[in-house]
Parts: structure tokens; C-alpha cells; sequence
């Protein structure tokens, strides 16, 4: 089986939420009446992207938020929602990525998982790069032909006039590489597999599931869900990955897991 050779997640600060956002869990943040007046449960929801290196080039697996996020989020209202405030100037993907002496010159390809303003906020960095960028056909489809500026959370001045690529079904784009179409939470939603030689393999779900909590079993969706029997669908289908290969889950925006993994600068798996 063909392996990668070093993963690298990439921890770029986080943003804030209402946790309804993120999981709709009885208890949780479906509260019973005993508990109505209860304040809104504001969390941290980090966002992180992740470098893989193969003996065929190197992946960039999402671009995270943009440092502009307060003016380039203002015309769809999003910063008050979700607003990017526990980021240190060294912890934009930029920043991260110079720490690793990485050159936007040595990534070959830029994967977004789907085009969400916190994933594809910094795709724009890669428009005179050499780097392929690539959605799934579907995600493209959807994003670049709605109307107007934006819709929910997809914003065209991220990914507007960028050479999009696409892939279809579940493909291995390099050795040990693999995309799983995963849609549900948007149309053309993508999570990626990716095996080691030490490390095993380890998949990262992007918001096809967002928290540990969300996993479950049972599975618990969230309030952003384009579609739900979809999402039900692609969760499973994650674990069932998951079974046949003991993979390592590292889940989309997981505030107690990213504590937990291994992260650039300093750390990586191989």
C-alpha cells in the first residue's frame, strides 16, 4: 500500500460560537425546559489546516480564515456569529507556514474540503502559485453559481477567479492521498484519508463532522446542514473507513482534540 511520508497539522487559531452551530445534542444544546433560561453556551471552535508530503509533491489540505476576516465577513453578518478572535499574528496560515520554512512555491496542490468562508479563506494566497486547486465537481458547481456575493457561508471573494480543478467520487490525488466525497454538510463536502508508515492512517473529517461529540455513535448533527440525510449518510461511511482501517479520526473543529494532537511548528506524524 502507498504511503505518504510526514503529515503536519497546522493550528491556526480559533473562532467563537454558539455550540448550537456545531451540535444539536440533547442536554447539550437542546436544553429541556428546567433549563430555558440558561445563557447560550459560547465556545471556541479552532480551525486548523494540514501539509502532507509524498514522494509525488506536497498537499495543503484547507486555507483556513482570512486576517482581513472582520471586513471581508461584514457584508454577510458572519463575524458576529462566528468571529475569528483567538488568533495571534503568528497563527495565520501564512505566518504558520513560514514557521515551517514552507514556500508557497513547494505546495502542489491546494485541496479545499469545501469552500466555507474558514476553509477557503486563505485560497486567494495561491492564486499565482503553481500549486492545482481543487474542490469536488459538485462544491465548485454550487459556489461559483449562486447569486448575489454570498450564500450562508460561502463567500465568492474567496474562491472567485481562482483555476479551480475538481475531482468526482472518492481518488487518491498522490500516494497515500485519498479524497472521500462526504457531502452533507455542503453539497460537495470532501474529507481526506491519508496513510503513514508509523502514524497508520489518519482521516480528517473537515465539517462532514465537526466535534468528537458529533461522531458519537449516536451521531448528533448541527445547525449548518445543507443536507441531513446526506450527513447521516457520509458519517457512517466515515466510520465505517474508520473500522476497516483503525484510522485515527481528527474531527473539524474539535476545541479539546486539537490540544491533544501533535502540530506544527514543532511536531508532525509520519
Amino acid at each position: 500500500m502507498a504511503t505518504a511520508n510526514k503529515l503536519s497539522i497546522i493550528p491556526c487559531g480559533a473562532m467563537h460560537a454558539d455550540l448550537t452551530f456545531l451540535l444539536l445534542k440533547p442536554g447539550v444544546s437542546i436544553m429541556p425546559r428546567g433549563q430555558k433560561d440558561n445563557s447560550i453556551n459560547w465556545v471556541e471552535v479552532p480551525t486548523h489546516c494540514v501539509l502532507v508530503e509524498t514522494d509525488e509533491g506536497k498537499v495543503l489540505w484547507d486555507t483556513s480564515c482570512p486576517s482581513d476576516w472582520e471586513t471581508r465577513w461584514k457584508p454577510t453578518g458572519l463575524q458576529e456569529f462566528f468571529p475569528y478572535d483567538k488568533v495571534a499574528d503568528d497563527e495565520y496560515l501564512d505566518a504558520q507556514l513560514n514557521k515551517m520554512g514552507v514556500g508557497l512555491d513547494e505546495i502542489d496542490y491546494v485541496v479545499l474540503s469545501h469552500l466555507h468562508f474558514d476553509h477557503a479563506g486563505n485560497a486567494q494566497m495561491f492564486k499565482n502559485t503553481n500549486a492545482k486547486l481543487i474542490c469536488s465537481d459538485k462544491e465548485k458547481e454550487f459556489a461559483l453559481n449562486f447569486e448575489g456575493d454570498f450564500n450562508g457561508a460561502h463567500l465568492k471573494a474567496d474562491y472567485e477567479g481562482l483555476n479551480w480543478e475538481t475531482v468526482s467520487g472518492d481518488t487518491e490525488i498522490l500516494p497515500g492521498v485519498k479524497l472521500i466525497q462526504a457531502p452533507g454538510h455542503t453539497v460537495g463536502c470532501m474529507s481526506m484519508q491519508v496513510d503513514l508508515p508509523d502514524s497508520g492512517t489518519m482521516i480528517f473529517t473537515s465539517d462532514a463532522v465537526y466535534m468528537g461529540e458529533s461522531y458519537g455513535p449516536p451521531a448528533a448533527p448541527a445547525a449548518i446542514v445543507n443536507n441531513l440525510e446526506q450527513w447521516f449518510q457520509s458519517v457512517e461511511k466515515l466510520r465505517g473507513i474508520q473500522e476497516k482501517t483503525n484510522a485515527t479520526m481528527v474531527f473539524g473543529h474539535d476545541a479539546q482534540q486539537i490540544r491533544e494532537l501533535r502540530k506544527a511548528p514543532e511536531g508532525s506524524y509520519t
